[in-house]
């Protein structure tokens, strides 16, 4: 199979599941992977065995790939091989009787609420102190505006970053956000992540005026498109760089970063909405989850919870009023 039919199932994976950028961008790798590893074996797509694939999935972990790693890569070619089959490309599938390594999904990284609380409170202090130019303002005020909202509203990082310039100005409670296969979600939001929005774009703005004094100009009326610009090629700022601020102030907040990253605080989010008594299948509508197995991961918070009211309820308990 010549590289074509690679090119033809990123296509149907885009226009038919909407897959988005991120999503084609490992599977075109994984594919690539494992078109190598065949050339280095004298073989191709489209005479691969079963045997080809034990050989590649072997080669995987050899090179100390983690089964999860390994699992997601089998994942893309076990749809890439069904796709030449239903596709009539070839008249049998290698991989549709192969089993992939077991995974244990690890539980999240969460942090407790008085952690989340410190954060949010250290940010804020940093974006309120007295720094040398308008611009390292507005990158504090952007700080504090990230972790109110991922903390707010359980966004990915990817949301997040490209959260259009509108956002700030939406009426009501709730944003409308574009995840994932370009679905939108109404999600609800509240007074401080709308004040730490508010704060950052004042914040901007002075940036903008300052700028154009240096320029002899006006500043210019119109903010753009993007609630974050930048001079990335998307015009707004990347997840990258979201992380890396993030970092940043869990050093000033006394927290270790390794702890710490965009994601985190989505698992804070949903953990925490659980615990005070959320249904799961909320999460899973807040979250932007189209499968309800994705949110499970989240159970071992309800599981607490029910100990919990059995440890404080159940009359035979040590810890009931009785």
């Amino acid at each position: 199979m010549s590289p074509r039919g690679a090119q033809l199932f990123l296509d149907m994976m885009a226009a038919e599941r909407g897959a988005g950028a991120n999503t084609l961008s490992a599977y075109q790798r994984d594919l690539e992977d494992y078109e190598g590893f065949l050339a280095t074996q004298g073989r191709d797509v489209a005479g691969a065995t079963t045997a080809d694939l034990r050989g590649w999935l072997a080669a995987l972990s050899a090179r100390g790939l983690a089964s999860a790693s390994v699992a997601r890569k089998l994942s893309a070619v076990r749809q890439f091989h069904r796709f030449l089959y239903a596709e009539g490309h070839r008249g049998d599938d290698p991989a549709a009787v192969l089993e992939g390594p077991r995974r244990s999904r690890p539980l999240p990284k969460v942090l407790s609420q008085e952690e989340v609380s410190g954060l949010i409170a250290t940010a804020h202090e940093r974006a309120g102190e007295a720094v040398a130019s308008v611009a390292e303002a507005a990158r504090r005020a952007r700080t504090a505006c990230f972790v109110e909202l991922l903390y707010a509203t359980g966004l990915r990082v990817s949301e997040l970053a490209a959260l259009p310039a509108s956002a700030a100005n939406a009426r009501g409670d709730a944003i409308i956000v574009r995840g994932k296969g370009n679905k939108e979600r109404l999600v609800p939001l509240g007074e401080p992540a709308r004040a730490a929005m508010s704060a950052y774009r004042a914040a901007l703005d002075r940036v903008a005026a300052e700028r154009a004094a240096a320029d002899g100009r006006k500043a210019p009326a119109e903010r753009g498109r993007w609630l974050f610009p930048s001079g990335a090629a998307s015009g707004h700022i990347t997840r990258q760089q979201v992380a890396l601020d993030l970092k940043d102030l869990a050093l000033a907040a006394g927290l270790d970063p390794a702890r710490l990253s965009p994601h985190v605080l989505r698992h804070a989010f949903a953990s925490h909405l659980l615990a005070h008594g959320a249904e799961l299948r909320i999460v899973q509508t807040l979250l932007g989850h189209s499968d309800i197995s994705t949110t499970q991961i989240y159970t071992h918070v309800l599981d607490e919870r029910l100990k919990s009211l059995v440890r404080d309820l159940h009359p035979l308990s040590e810890g009931s009023g009785d």
